[in-house]
Protein backbone atom coordinates (compact mmCIF):
# COMPACT_ATOMS: atom_id res chain seq x y z
CA UNK A 1 0.00 0.00 0.00
CA UNK A 2 1.16 3.43 -0.47
CA UNK A 3 1.97 5.56 2.61
CA UNK A 4 -0.86 7.25 3.52
CA UNK A 5 -1.26 11.14 4.00
CA UNK A 6 -4.22 13.14 5.46
CA UNK A 7 -4.95 14.55 1.59
CA UNK A 8 -4.91 10.96 -0.29
CA UNK A 9 -6.13 9.06 2.89
CA UNK A 10 -9.53 8.59 4.51
CA UNK A 11 -11.50 5.69 6.60
CA UNK A 12 -13.62 5.28 3.35
CA UNK A 13 -13.53 6.13 -0.24
CA UNK A 14 -16.24 6.56 -2.64
CA UNK A 15 -15.88 6.21 -6.19
CA UNK A 16 -18.08 7.88 -8.57
CA UNK A 17 -19.94 11.44 -7.83
CA UNK A 18 -23.27 9.87 -8.97
CA UNK A 19 -26.43 9.78 -6.67
CA UNK A 20 -25.45 6.34 -5.48
CA UNK A 21 -21.82 7.68 -4.81
CA UNK A 22 -23.39 11.34 -2.89
CA UNK A 23 -25.81 9.12 -1.00
CA UNK A 24 -23.19 6.62 -0.01
CA UNK A 25 -21.03 9.38 0.90
CA UNK A 26 -23.62 11.84 2.98
CA UNK A 27 -24.56 8.91 4.71
CA UNK A 28 -20.88 7.98 5.84
CA UNK A 29 -19.91 11.63 6.90
CA UNK A 30 -23.21 11.94 8.67
CA UNK A 31 -21.73 8.86 10.56
CA UNK A 32 -18.33 10.78 11.80
CA UNK A 33 -16.13 8.92 8.95
CA UNK A 34 -13.78 10.18 6.87
CA UNK A 35 -14.91 10.21 3.03
CA UNK A 36 -12.65 11.12 0.11
CA UNK A 37 -15.04 10.59 -3.03
CA UNK A 38 -13.19 10.29 -6.57
CA UNK A 39 -14.63 11.23 -9.73
CA UNK A 40 -13.60 11.12 -13.11
CA UNK A 41 -16.09 13.65 -14.67
CA UNK A 42 -15.27 17.46 -14.37
CA UNK A 43 -18.74 17.76 -12.70
CA UNK A 44 -21.04 16.02 -10.20
CA UNK A 45 -23.80 14.13 -10.87
CA UNK A 46 -23.28 10.99 -13.31
CA UNK A 47 -26.24 10.26 -15.04
CA UNK A 48 -27.61 13.26 -13.51
CA UNK A 49 -26.70 16.33 -15.33
CA UNK A 50 -28.39 19.41 -15.34
CA UNK A 51 -26.99 21.87 -18.80
CA UNK A 52 -28.03 25.68 -18.61
CA UNK A 53 -25.90 26.53 -22.35
CA UNK A 54 -29.27 27.08 -23.50
CA UNK A 55 -30.24 29.90 -21.41
CA UNK A 56 -32.55 27.48 -19.03
CA UNK A 57 -31.79 24.12 -16.95
CA UNK A 58 -32.14 21.43 -18.36
CA UNK A 59 -31.61 17.98 -17.68
CA UNK A 60 -29.18 15.57 -20.09
CA UNK A 61 -30.04 12.35 -17.73
CA UNK A 62 -32.75 11.69 -15.40
CA UNK A 63 -35.79 14.12 -15.15
CA UNK A 64 -38.75 12.59 -12.95
CA UNK A 65 -39.12 11.78 -9.46
CA UNK A 66 -41.25 8.25 -10.48
CA UNK A 67 -43.62 8.03 -7.93
CA UNK A 68 -43.84 10.28 -5.19
CA UNK A 69 -45.16 8.48 -2.56
CA UNK A 70 -42.47 7.23 -0.61
CA UNK A 71 -39.72 7.72 -2.39
CA UNK A 72 -36.74 9.05 -0.85
CA UNK A 73 -35.60 11.86 -3.81
CA UNK A 74 -39.47 13.50 -3.00
CA UNK A 75 -38.16 14.08 0.46
CA UNK A 76 -35.00 15.06 -0.46
CA UNK A 77 -36.47 17.37 -2.71
CA UNK A 78 -37.95 18.97 0.14
CA UNK A 79 -35.39 19.57 2.49
CA UNK A 80 -33.26 20.74 -0.79
CA UNK A 81 -36.43 23.40 -1.54
CA UNK A 82 -36.43 22.02 -4.86
CA UNK A 83 -39.41 22.98 -7.33
CA UNK A 84 -40.92 19.69 -8.53
CA UNK A 85 -44.04 20.19 -11.46
CA UNK A 86 -46.21 17.03 -11.53
CA UNK A 87 -46.65 15.29 -15.59
CA UNK A 88 -49.12 13.78 -16.87
CA UNK A 89 -48.47 11.43 -19.83
CA UNK A 90 -52.26 11.26 -21.02
CA UNK A 91 -51.99 15.50 -21.88
CA UNK A 92 -51.06 14.09 -25.07
CA UNK A 93 -51.91 14.42 -28.95
CA UNK A 94 -50.78 11.60 -31.15
CA UNK A 95 -49.93 11.78 -34.64
CA UNK A 96 -50.18 9.49 -37.95
CA UNK A 97 -47.44 9.00 -40.12
CA UNK A 98 -49.32 11.41 -42.73
CA UNK A 99 -49.30 14.11 -40.02
CA UNK A 100 -53.24 13.27 -39.52
CA UNK A 101 -54.29 13.16 -35.41
CA UNK A 102 -55.65 10.44 -33.96
CA UNK A 103 -58.40 10.13 -32.35
CA UNK A 104 -59.56 9.05 -28.79
CA UNK A 105 -60.98 5.90 -29.88
CA UNK A 106 -58.04 4.72 -32.37
CA UNK A 107 -55.67 5.04 -29.25
CA UNK A 108 -58.04 3.58 -27.33
CA UNK A 109 -58.42 0.49 -29.83
CA UNK A 110 -54.70 0.46 -29.90
CA UNK A 111 -54.06 0.26 -26.12
CA UNK A 112 -56.63 -2.32 -25.78
CA UNK A 113 -55.02 -4.44 -28.81
CA UNK A 114 -51.66 -3.95 -26.74
CA UNK A 115 -53.07 -5.24 -23.37
CA UNK A 116 -54.78 -8.38 -25.16
CA UNK A 117 -51.78 -9.55 -26.52
CA UNK A 118 -49.31 -8.56 -23.66
CA UNK A 119 -51.90 -10.60 -20.97
CA UNK A 120 -50.87 -13.47 -23.48
CA UNK A 121 -47.66 -13.34 -23.12
CA UNK A 122 -47.83 -12.09 -19.57
CA UNK A 123 -48.94 -16.20 -19.20
CA UNK A 124 -46.02 -17.28 -20.87
CA UNK A 125 -43.79 -15.79 -18.06
CA UNK A 126 -45.49 -18.27 -16.03
CA UNK A 127 -45.80 -21.28 -18.33
CA UNK A 128 -42.22 -21.50 -20.31
CA UNK A 129 -39.73 -23.62 -19.21
CA UNK A 130 -36.87 -21.73 -20.70
CA UNK A 131 -36.27 -18.28 -20.61
CA UNK A 132 -36.23 -16.01 -24.52
CA UNK A 133 -37.11 -12.16 -25.32
CA UNK A 134 -39.96 -10.81 -25.12
CA UNK A 135 -40.07 -10.44 -28.92
CA UNK A 136 -39.82 -13.84 -29.63
CA UNK A 137 -42.79 -14.47 -26.96
CA UNK A 138 -44.73 -11.21 -28.99
CA UNK A 139 -43.92 -12.91 -32.28
CA UNK A 140 -45.65 -16.33 -31.06
CA UNK A 141 -48.82 -14.79 -30.01
CA UNK A 142 -48.81 -12.30 -32.66
CA UNK A 143 -49.15 -15.72 -35.33
CA UNK A 144 -52.46 -15.89 -33.51
CA UNK A 145 -53.74 -12.57 -35.16
CA UNK A 146 -54.95 -11.36 -38.70
CA UNK A 147 -53.24 -7.68 -38.38
CA UNK A 148 -53.54 -5.20 -41.16
CA UNK A 149 -49.81 -3.52 -41.76
CA UNK A 150 -51.34 -0.12 -40.15
CA UNK A 151 -52.68 -2.34 -36.94
CA UNK A 152 -49.15 -3.72 -36.62
CA UNK A 153 -47.71 -0.78 -36.99
CA UNK A 154 -49.38 1.08 -33.84
CA UNK A 155 -48.78 -2.11 -32.05
CA UNK A 156 -45.20 -2.07 -32.59
CA UNK A 157 -45.21 1.70 -31.51
CA UNK A 158 -46.52 1.28 -28.19
CA UNK A 159 -44.84 -1.70 -27.44
CA UNK A 160 -41.42 0.40 -28.24
CA UNK A 161 -42.92 3.01 -25.94
CA UNK A 162 -43.48 0.62 -22.63
CA UNK A 163 -40.38 -0.78 -23.03
CA UNK A 164 -37.50 0.99 -25.20
CA UNK A 165 -38.47 3.81 -23.57
CA UNK A 166 -38.95 2.72 -20.17
CA UNK A 167 -35.80 0.40 -19.99
CA UNK A 168 -33.75 1.65 -22.31
CA UNK A 169 -33.77 -1.47 -24.67
CA UNK A 170 -35.84 -3.40 -27.53
CA UNK A 171 -38.10 -6.12 -26.75
CA UNK A 172 -35.38 -8.23 -28.31
CA UNK A 173 -33.05 -7.67 -25.95
CA UNK A 174 -35.44 -8.26 -22.28
CA UNK A 175 -35.52 -11.30 -20.86
CA UNK A 176 -39.27 -12.50 -20.89
CA UNK A 177 -38.98 -13.71 -17.55
CA UNK A 178 -37.76 -10.85 -15.68
CA UNK A 179 -37.93 -7.69 -17.86
CA UNK A 180 -40.40 -5.99 -15.10
CA UNK A 181 -39.67 -7.77 -12.29
CA UNK A 182 -38.98 -4.45 -10.86
CA UNK A 183 -41.06 -2.60 -8.24
CA UNK A 184 -42.54 1.28 -8.36
CA UNK A 185 -43.39 3.70 -6.21
CA UNK A 186 -46.89 5.19 -6.25
CA UNK A 187 -48.41 8.11 -6.67
CA UNK A 188 -47.51 11.36 -9.32
CA UNK A 189 -44.62 11.68 -11.84
CA UNK A 190 -43.04 14.82 -11.65
CA UNK A 191 -40.09 17.08 -13.17
CA UNK A 192 -37.70 19.74 -11.45
CA UNK A 193 -38.15 23.07 -13.69
CA UNK A 194 -34.94 24.21 -12.28
CA UNK A 195 -33.20 20.94 -12.87
CA UNK A 196 -32.34 17.85 -11.22
CA UNK A 197 -28.64 19.13 -10.09
CA UNK A 198 -30.81 20.66 -7.23
CA UNK A 199 -30.75 17.12 -5.35
CA UNK A 200 -27.03 16.15 -6.22
CA UNK A 201 -25.50 19.85 -5.22
CA UNK A 202 -27.57 19.67 -1.90
CA UNK A 203 -26.10 16.53 -1.35
CA UNK A 204 -23.00 17.20 -1.84
CA UNK A 205 -22.29 20.11 0.12
CA UNK A 206 -19.61 19.85 2.99
CA UNK A 207 -18.29 16.48 1.50
CA UNK A 208 -14.82 16.08 0.21
CA UNK A 209 -15.25 15.32 -3.51
CA UNK A 210 -11.85 15.26 -5.87
CA UNK A 211 -13.16 15.66 -9.36
CA UNK A 212 -11.47 14.92 -12.84
CA UNK A 213 -9.89 11.88 -10.26
CA UNK A 214 -9.90 8.66 -13.23
CA UNK A 215 -9.91 5.33 -11.78
CA UNK A 216 -7.21 3.11 -12.76
CA UNK A 217 -6.90 0.29 -10.51
CA UNK A 218 -8.43 -0.77 -7.29
CA UNK A 219 -6.31 -3.15 -5.12
CA UNK A 220 -7.85 -4.28 -1.81
CA UNK A 221 -6.95 -7.31 0.96
CA UNK A 222 -7.19 -7.29 4.71
CA UNK A 223 -5.05 -3.97 5.09
CA UNK A 224 -7.65 -2.52 3.08
CA UNK A 225 -8.15 -0.27 -0.74
CA UNK A 226 -5.81 1.28 -2.58
CA UNK A 227 -6.99 3.43 -5.47
CA UNK A 228 -4.48 4.01 -8.95
CA UNK A 229 -6.26 7.02 -10.36
CA UNK A 230 -5.14 9.35 -13.07
CA UNK A 231 -3.75 12.32 -10.71
CA UNK A 232 -2.39 9.28 -7.84
CA UNK A 233 -3.07 6.94 -5.39
CA UNK A 234 -5.84 7.44 -2.56
CA UNK A 235 -6.03 4.57 0.54
CA UNK A 236 -8.77 3.91 2.81
CA UNK A 237 -10.44 1.11 4.99
CA UNK A 238 -12.72 0.35 2.44
CA UNK A 239 -14.22 1.86 -0.74
CA UNK A 240 -18.00 1.93 -2.02
CA UNK A 241 -17.62 1.21 -5.65
CA UNK A 242 -20.25 3.22 -7.79
CA UNK A 243 -19.19 2.76 -11.41
CA UNK A 244 -21.95 2.31 -13.65
CA UNK A 245 -22.71 -1.34 -14.97
CA UNK A 246 -21.14 -0.07 -18.31
CA UNK A 247 -18.15 0.71 -16.91
CA UNK A 248 -18.01 -2.79 -15.04
CA UNK A 249 -18.66 -4.28 -18.70
CA UNK A 250 -15.66 -2.58 -20.39
CA UNK A 251 -13.56 -3.65 -17.90
CA UNK A 252 -11.75 0.28 -18.24
CA UNK A 253 -11.39 -0.16 -14.29
CA UNK A 254 -8.62 -2.97 -12.85
CA UNK A 255 -9.74 -4.65 -9.70
CA UNK A 256 -6.47 -6.26 -8.41
CA UNK A 257 -7.64 -9.05 -7.09
CA UNK A 258 -10.14 -9.54 -9.73
CA UNK A 259 -13.66 -9.52 -8.41
CA UNK A 260 -15.29 -13.21 -7.95
CA UNK A 261 -16.66 -14.77 -10.20
CA UNK A 262 -19.96 -15.07 -8.86
CA UNK A 263 -20.38 -10.72 -9.22
CA UNK A 264 -17.97 -10.67 -12.56
CA UNK A 265 -20.66 -13.43 -13.69
CA UNK A 266 -23.78 -11.23 -13.08
CA UNK A 267 -22.26 -8.00 -14.65
CA UNK A 268 -21.65 -10.48 -17.80
CA UNK A 269 -25.25 -11.47 -17.76
CA UNK A 270 -26.63 -8.01 -17.36
CA UNK A 271 -26.98 -5.39 -20.34
CA UNK A 272 -26.70 -1.90 -20.43
CA UNK A 273 -29.07 0.42 -22.23
CA UNK A 274 -29.53 3.57 -23.56
CA UNK A 275 -32.36 6.07 -23.93
CA UNK A 276 -30.78 9.74 -25.72
CA UNK A 277 -32.57 12.96 -25.71
CA UNK A 278 -32.60 15.42 -28.18
CA UNK A 279 -33.76 19.25 -26.79
CA UNK A 280 -35.07 21.90 -29.76
CA UNK A 281 -34.84 25.43 -28.14
CA UNK A 282 -37.27 27.00 -30.94
CA UNK A 283 -38.00 31.57 -30.97
CA UNK A 284 -41.70 30.32 -30.70
CA UNK A 285 -44.45 28.26 -29.78
CA UNK A 286 -46.01 26.56 -32.74
CA UNK A 287 -47.52 23.77 -30.96
CA UNK A 288 -50.44 23.25 -28.68
CA UNK A 289 -49.37 25.22 -25.81
CA UNK A 290 -51.58 23.11 -23.41
CA UNK A 291 -50.17 19.40 -23.99
CA UNK A 292 -47.48 17.72 -22.40
CA UNK A 293 -46.43 14.83 -24.66
CA UNK A 294 -46.57 14.72 -28.36
CA UNK A 295 -46.31 11.23 -30.31
CA UNK A 296 -45.69 10.05 -33.83
CA UNK A 297 -46.21 6.95 -35.00
CA UNK A 298 -44.08 7.29 -38.31
CA UNK A 299 -42.78 4.69 -40.76
CA UNK A 300 -39.68 4.11 -39.09
CA UNK A 301 -40.37 2.71 -35.57
CA UNK A 302 -38.90 4.61 -32.78
CA UNK A 303 -37.77 7.56 -34.68
CA UNK A 304 -39.20 11.05 -33.57
CA UNK A 305 -42.11 9.07 -31.98
CA UNK A 306 -42.15 10.85 -28.16
CA UNK A 307 -41.55 14.63 -27.58
CA UNK A 308 -42.03 16.23 -24.07
CA UNK A 309 -43.00 20.21 -24.66
CA UNK A 310 -41.70 22.18 -21.75
CA UNK A 311 -44.34 25.12 -22.36
CA UNK A 312 -46.43 23.65 -19.25
CA UNK A 313 -43.56 23.23 -16.89
CA UNK A 314 -41.08 26.12 -17.81
CA UNK A 315 -42.96 28.60 -20.27
CA UNK A 316 -40.28 28.39 -22.60
CA UNK A 317 -40.02 27.18 -26.15
CA UNK A 318 -38.46 23.39 -25.94
CA UNK A 319 -39.50 20.44 -27.36
CA UNK A 320 -37.60 17.29 -26.02
CA UNK A 321 -37.17 14.05 -27.64
CA UNK A 322 -36.52 10.19 -26.85
CA UNK A 323 -34.78 8.10 -28.36
CA UNK A 324 -34.59 4.30 -26.55
CA UNK A 325 -32.55 0.94 -27.24
CA UNK A 326 -31.12 0.39 -30.60
CA UNK A 327 -32.35 3.68 -32.40
CA UNK A 328 -30.79 5.23 -28.91
CA UNK A 329 -27.86 4.06 -29.88
CA UNK A 330 -28.33 4.73 -33.96
CA UNK A 331 -28.57 8.37 -32.97
CA UNK A 332 -25.25 8.47 -31.46
CA UNK A 333 -23.79 8.01 -34.71
CA UNK A 334 -25.35 10.45 -36.31
CA UNK A 335 -24.15 14.25 -36.87
CA UNK A 336 -25.70 17.22 -34.91
CA UNK A 337 -26.79 18.81 -38.11
CA UNK A 338 -28.04 15.33 -39.52
CA UNK A 339 -30.05 14.59 -35.79
CA UNK A 340 -31.69 18.33 -36.93
CA UNK A 341 -32.61 17.75 -40.27
CA UNK A 342 -34.42 14.24 -38.81
CA UNK A 343 -35.88 16.18 -36.03
CA UNK A 344 -37.15 19.03 -38.40
CA UNK A 345 -38.38 16.72 -41.43
CA UNK A 346 -40.85 15.08 -38.73
CA UNK A 347 -41.64 18.36 -37.02
CA UNK A 348 -43.22 19.63 -40.19
CA UNK A 349 -44.80 16.71 -41.04
CA UNK A 350 -47.22 17.20 -37.80
CA UNK A 351 -47.31 21.05 -37.85
CA UNK A 352 -46.36 22.32 -41.25
CA UNK A 353 -43.42 23.69 -43.71
CA UNK A 354 -43.78 27.32 -42.15
CA UNK A 355 -42.74 26.20 -38.31
CA UNK A 356 -39.10 27.96 -37.43
CA UNK A 357 -35.91 26.50 -37.09
CA UNK A 358 -34.65 25.38 -33.67
CA UNK A 359 -32.13 28.14 -32.25
CA UNK A 360 -30.68 25.79 -30.36
CA UNK A 361 -29.99 22.04 -29.53
CA UNK A 362 -28.56 19.84 -26.96
CA UNK A 363 -28.35 15.52 -27.84
CA UNK A 364 -27.24 13.19 -25.37
CA UNK A 365 -24.57 10.59 -26.54
CA UNK A 366 -24.98 8.18 -23.08
CA UNK A 367 -23.98 4.98 -24.98
CA UNK A 368 -20.32 6.43 -25.86
CA UNK A 369 -19.59 8.75 -22.37
CA UNK A 370 -16.62 7.04 -21.14
CA UNK A 371 -17.74 7.09 -17.67
CA UNK A 372 -21.25 5.65 -18.46
CA UNK A 373 -21.72 3.41 -21.80
CA UNK A 374 -25.03 3.79 -21.43
CA UNK A 375 -27.98 5.29 -19.85
CA UNK A 376 -28.95 2.11 -17.44
CA UNK A 377 -29.24 -1.71 -17.29
CA UNK A 378 -31.84 -3.89 -18.22
CA UNK A 379 -31.83 -7.58 -17.75
CA UNK A 380 -31.77 -9.55 -21.08
CA UNK A 381 -32.63 -13.15 -21.70
CA UNK A 382 -30.90 -15.40 -19.50
CA UNK A 383 -29.96 -13.06 -17.10
CA UNK A 384 -32.26 -12.44 -13.98
CA UNK A 385 -33.23 -10.05 -10.98
CA UNK A 386 -31.01 -12.38 -8.96
CA UNK A 387 -27.91 -10.50 -10.89
CA UNK A 388 -28.13 -7.11 -9.36
CA UNK A 389 -28.29 -8.79 -6.15
CA UNK A 390 -24.83 -10.68 -6.72
CA UNK A 391 -23.79 -6.61 -8.21
CA UNK A 392 -24.36 -5.29 -4.94
CA UNK A 393 -22.89 -8.29 -2.41
CA UNK A 394 -19.46 -6.59 -0.57
CA UNK A 395 -16.56 -8.57 -1.03
CA UNK A 396 -14.20 -9.35 1.67
CA UNK A 397 -15.90 -6.70 4.09
CA UNK A 398 -13.57 -4.01 2.07
CA UNK A 399 -15.43 -3.28 -1.53
CA UNK A 400 -19.19 -2.46 -0.93
CA UNK A 401 -21.03 -1.64 -4.23
CA UNK A 402 -23.44 0.66 -5.22
CA UNK A 403 -25.70 2.57 -8.18
CA UNK A 404 -28.88 1.43 -10.14
CA UNK A 405 -27.57 -1.62 -11.03
CA UNK A 406 -26.92 -2.72 -7.71
CA UNK A 407 -30.85 -1.78 -6.65
CA UNK A 408 -33.28 -5.42 -7.24
CA UNK A 409 -36.22 -3.67 -6.34
CA UNK A 410 -35.66 -0.26 -8.41
CA UNK A 411 -32.75 -0.49 -11.16
CA UNK A 412 -32.51 2.06 -13.77
CA UNK A 413 -33.93 4.87 -11.34
CA UNK A 414 -32.57 7.49 -9.48
CA UNK A 415 -34.30 6.46 -5.93
CA UNK A 416 -32.77 3.00 -6.47
CA UNK A 417 -29.40 4.27 -7.07
CA UNK A 418 -29.82 6.09 -3.82
CA UNK A 419 -30.85 3.53 -1.99
CA UNK A 420 -28.45 1.54 -3.03
CA UNK A 421 -25.64 3.95 -1.55
CA UNK A 422 -27.71 4.14 1.72
CA UNK A 423 -27.63 0.40 1.49
CA UNK A 424 -24.19 -0.56 1.07
CA UNK A 425 -23.19 2.05 4.11
CA UNK A 426 -25.58 -0.20 5.94
CA UNK A 427 -23.82 -3.11 5.16
CA UNK A 428 -20.61 -2.13 6.53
Amino acid sequence: MTKPSAATSADVLVLGAGIAGLAAARTLADKGLSVIVLEARSRIGGRMWTDSSLGMPLDLGASWIHGVNGNPITKLAKQFGAKTVRTNDENSIVFHADGGEMTDAEWAEMEALFEEIYEEVASMQEDTDEDTSLQEAFDVVLMEYDLSEEQLRRLNYYAYQVTALEYGADMKDLSLWWWDQDEEFGGEEVIFPDGYSQITDGLAQGLDIRLGKVVKTVRYGSDGVEVETSAGSFVADKAVVTFPLGVLKQASVEFEPPLPESKQAAIDRLAMGVLNKVYLKFPEVFWDEGVETINYIGEELGEWCDWLSFVPFTGEAVLMAFHGGDKGFALEDLSDEEIRAGAMKTLRVMFGDDIPEPEGMLVTRWGKDPFAFGAYSHIPPFASGEDYDALFEPVDDVLYFAGEATSREYPSTVHGAYLSGVAAVGEM
